[in-house]
């Protein structure tokens, strides 16, 4: 028996969600977000999962270069592109698309002496203020690309929504206004490589903002309308005070150890690091093996619950590199072995990173190498 913590990955639960969102999103191509290990899930696990997905997205170059090695053959987009010519030769050599999300990255293009060719995105920034063109630089760097000899195609001009999990936020509304002006001024000039594709809807985009879903006045598109599912894929809300329930999304990570030692404490003790915690009364503690190590933030809340035997129970003293303590007092027949969940089927991860002052996605992506990743 393994006292190794694991995170389960529940593959009918990916599969669901992905066929929800993509029915939800009909007529676009769907392209599920696997950057920082399919957040948390297992890069390579999850894609082979979703054998129907018209491409995967990335955020780094090597991340593709890790798809590829495990014979994931659909499109891979890099979405931070790329920032010197290793980086653009090993792009080619592995068949990556890249996102051009800044002038330089055309430097590179024109540096580039081989006879590979790819596939390019280029990315507008209409108010995230991160990566991107200037809306008003769109033509000039469709111009360029469209003459550049390392360049086969231009799949979609693309932009990403920055408050759009906030449903009152209109802040959505105006970037796809400053997006589709940036399209218009573009299309009307024609290029024979842009296939006049569309890329704007993330997992708040298309479960709350249908007008990022369908060409419209809103935005209006001639090619195909690439969506990106990302924390929704793993059965995570990414609108603010919604449950995945709400979405009909099933979760698809439980978070559990096990019990390494139970002992009985007198009142007046204390357990962890600096004395933190001070039992009142006569008291049961178990200890988990689990700890910052393993990802489990160690300034979690006081009296955080955890699941075991059945119930919940509240953590006690500071999180160690590899262990917690836990008040079983209501829960006495707890003992060496049991299972302890961290977050999961019977505590939402949004809890949990409620209760450490960070969100679901954070929980889920800090989790290190040392915990195991089962696929059941």
């Amino acid at each position: 028996m393994s006292q190794t913590a694991v995170a389960l990955i529940n593959s009918t639960a990916i599969r669901h969600n992905f066929l929800l969102l993509k029915q939800r999103a009909k007529g676009c191509r769907v392209m599920p977000v696997l950057k920082a290990n399919a957040y948390g899930h297992g890069m390579v696990q999850v894609a082979q999962l979703l054998p129907e997905a018209d491409a995967f997205a990335v955020a780094r170059v090597g991340e593709g270069i890790k798809l590829r090695s495990a014979g994931i053959s659909q499109r891979v987009v890099v979405l931070g592109g790329c920032i010197d010519q290793v980086e653009l030769v090993q792009a080619l050599e592995h068949r990556l698309d890249l996102v051009i999300h800044h002038e330089s990255q055309l430097v590179l293009l024109a540096e580039y002496v081989g006879g590979c060719k790819m596939t390019v995105w280029v990315k507008v920034d209409s108010g995230m203020g991160r990566l991107g063109v200037s809306p008003s630089a769109l033509s000039g760097v469709l111009s360029v690309l469209n003459e550049s000899p390392v360049v086969a195609a231009i799949e979609c001009v693309m932009t990403h929504l920055a408050c759009a999990d906030q449903a009152t936020n209109e802040m959505t509304l105006r970037q796809l206004d400053c997006f589709n002006k940036a399209l218009e001024a573009a299309n009307s000039t024609g290029f024979a490589k842009y296939k006049g594709g569309v890329s704007v809807a993330n997992s708040a985009g298309m479960l709350q903002w249908p007008q990022t879903l369908h060409s419209s006045k809103k935005m209006k598109y001639t090619g195909s309308n690439w969506v990106r599912p990302g924390i929704s894929l793993y059965g995570v809300s990414p609108m603010e005070g919604r449950s995945p329930a709400e979405f009909g999304l099933i979760p698809a990570m439980t978070f559990r150890t096990r019990l390494i030692a139970v002992k009985r404490l007198k009142a007046g003790e204390t357990v962890g690091y600096g004395a933190g915690w001070l039992a009142r009364k006569d008291s049961i503690i178990g200890i988990a093996a689990v700890g910052y190590g393993d990802g489990y933030p160690r300034g979690i809340a006081a009296s955080t619950a955890v699941f075991v035997r059945g119930q919940r129970a509240p953590l006690v003293g500071a999180v160690s590199m590899d262990m917690v303590a836990i008040d079983l007092s209501d829960a006495p027949d707890a003992g060496i072995g049991d299972i302890v969940e961290l977050w999961g089927e019977n505590l939402p991860v949004h809890e949990i990173a409620a209760a450490a002052d960070t969100i679901a996605y954070e929980l889920l992506t800090q989790l290190s190498g040392r915990p195991l990743r089962e696929l059941v």
